[in-house]
């Protein structure tokens, strides 16, 4: 099974924490990561075909300032498609003039949807042709970019056309908010005033919050499983597509 990260802030946040117990889970999952993470109109994406444990991008990405509003990660254990680059989550795509990013963990069975020229998978992914079509649904149903809220009534109409077709956790993002389905596991947490210390659950390493962030700081993190001993996560039900703007799950 794969494993997802993402991370939605009100103000650019340092991911340096989070990816490292992230990156621990991938000597069980060894068929490649990748991260993308938005830098004003811009995106950042790294990937490799090499598990995380071992990659030199991982390490150069755990060392590295990220400081992002929006972020996603993923781990990769290969159910379709071979052990290559452009089999390597996330994916991402042009609409609108934005960039979006997408990762997925699952695993759809006779997904086959009718693409036309715009979006096109590259790789061999039921997890990219699924990202194609929802890039493409999306153009047909909106001429511009709409309103967050308009976005996520038309993806809730979208996603279960594809979910029937087997388990569909994902993330996705266009550098305004962050939208993540459940289909069979996914956690998040808030993090806002006060803040306390976290613990990792896969790494000896620690961090008092309070000393890094301002008192107006927001930031959620959502992850297939949680990352840290110490806060409370919230488990999202099966079917379940949440929003994440500025740090905070909105209706």
């Amino acid at each position: 099974m794969c494993q997802l990260l993402g991370m939605n802030a009100n103000t650019p946040t340092d991911l340096v924490f989070s990816f490292t117990g992230f990156a621990r889970r991938a000597e069980e999952h060894k068929d490649g990561f990748g991260i993308a993470f938005f830098e004003g109109a811009g995106a950042r994406l790294f990937v490799d075909a090499q598990s995380a444990s071992v990659s030199p991008v991982a390490q150069m990405v755990r060392s590295y300032p990220i400081r992002s509003g929006h972020v996603i990660a993923h781990i990769r254990k290969a159910t379709q498609g071979e052990v290559r680059l452009e089999n390597t989550h996330p994916f991402v795509r042009e609409l609108w003039g934005r960039y979006w990013v997408f990762a997925h963990n699952g695993n759809l069975v006779d997904f086959h949807p009718v693409l036309h020229g715009a979006f096109r998978p590259v790789g061999a992914t039921d997890s990219e042709r699924a990202f194609c079509w929802l890039m493409q649904e999306l153009a047909k149903a909106h001429a511009r970019m709409p309103a967050v809220p308009e976005l996520t009534a038309t993806l809730a109409e979208l996603v279960p056309r594809v979910a029937r077709h087997g388990t569909f956790n994902f993330m996705l993002s266009q550098g305004d908010a962050l939208w993540a389905h459940c289909s069979t596991k996914l956690h998040y947490v808030e993090r806002r005033h006060p803040f306390g210390h976290a613990r990792l659950q896969d790494e000896d390493m620690s961090v008092d919050f309070a000393t890094v962030t301002t008192p107006d700081d927001r930031v959620a993190v959502v992850v297939t499983e949680p990352l840290t001993q110490d806060e409370r996560w919230t488990s999202m039900q099966p079917g379940e597509l949440k929003v994440f703007v500025d740090g905070r799950a909105v209706d």
